[in-house]
């Protein structure tokens, strides 16, 4: 695969110890570094920039576009709290939607269920999922070799306006709405209107709902406001990233009154584990997901306040890098 540049690494200067380093500037008074070791991959694809670096203190890490997108020391905190909640929540859940997901995580935590059947997904950008096959195994783990997996190169808007199939669970892994971007259609009332109908009865839809740091926290009340216009049922969950340098924010949906956040108990969440998942648990367990939505004060004042609502007239863009 083609190299190309890579310039978000900064050599040592003023305010910087010797050596390389990547440098994401959270905003324009705030920045994050991380010593680069090496560039082991990088991709130009017609959507993004892909970049694999070797790092000191977080091994492998994904950079889309100048951001951190998961590292190999901590990936399985994000993405075991995007999946766990709702995949553990349902009772018996046979066939998952990931809209995005290119590094194969994800899914991978998906098809840890037993009695998982199929698990689609669709990402618009076939040369990162190329690039994830390749050189992201710390990631899927052989997940896109799992034949329940049923892996769409295509825009996961029209998979869901043209699908007629129904899911138990449904995820959001996709980047954020970066104006010009292919994602910020993907997070409007309408889309999420369009969306429920390929919902099962008692299915549950969650969404990555962008950063939990006070700086930063007006794309999470956005997006809650305008899911909680479609789901009877919403609640907002965080996770602290250590690669990130911030929590991150998730919101989880159902019309189900039995899957409604506020009945989650940690016991079952633990029971449901044990008796269905093949591999254990690295960071989520029942009283991780039942903390994770009991959100500070602050916050919770934050998304009471807020009026913004996503549509296809008022879109919203947003991004976590101000380099």
């Amino acid at each position: 695969m083609k190299r190309a540049a890579f310039d978000w690494i900064k050599p040592g200067a003023k305010g910087l110890p010797p050596g390389r380093w990547f440098v994401e500037y959270f905003t324009p008074g705030e920045l994050h570094a991380h010593k680069a070791l090496e560039v082991l991959e990088t991709s130009n694809t017609a959507f993004q920039q892909a970049t694999l670096l070797r790092t000191h203190t977080f091994g492998k890490v994904l950079v889309l576009d100048g951001e951190t997108q998961s590292s190999q020391y901590d990936e399985a905190f994000y993405h075991e709290s995007l999946v766990c909640p709702a995949l553990l929540a349902h009772p018996r859940p046979r066939r998952a939607l990931i809209l995005g997901g290119g590094e194969g995580a994800t899914a991978r935590e998906l098809l840890n269920d037993r009695g998982m059947g199929q698990v689609v997904m669709a990402d618009i950008d076939y040369n990162i999922l190329r690039f994830a096959r390749e050189h992201l195994g710390d990631w899927h783990r052989g997940a896109f070799a799992d034949p329940r997996l049923r892996l769409l190169a295509q825009d996961a808007r029209k998979l869901v306006e043209n699908t007629r199939l129904k899911f138990d669970l449904i995820y959001s892994d996709l980047p954020s709405p970066i104006e010009g971007g292919p994602a910020f259609s993907l997070y409007t009332v309408e889309f999420f209107r369009r969306l429920k109908k390929t919902l099962a009865p008692g299915g549950v839809f969650t969404i990555q709902a962008g950063p939990g740091t006070p700086l930063q926290f007006d794309l999470h009340p956005a997006i809650f406001n305008t899911l909680k216009k479609v789901f009877r049922f919403t609640g907002s969950y965080s996770t602290f990233i250590p690669s990130f340098d911030m929590p991150w924010t998730f919101i989880y949906c159902t019309d189900s009154p039995a899957l409604a956040p506020e009945r989650l108990k940690a016991a079952a969440l633990d029971g449901a584990a044990k008796a269905r998942l093949k591999r254990r648990l690295r960071y989520s367990d029942g009283r991780t997901i039942t903390g994770a939505f009991v959100l500070p004060k602050y916050y919770r004042d934050r998304i009471k306040a807020s009026r913004a609502v996503i549509t296809e007239a008022r879109p919203m863009f947003f991004s976590t890098s101000h380099h």
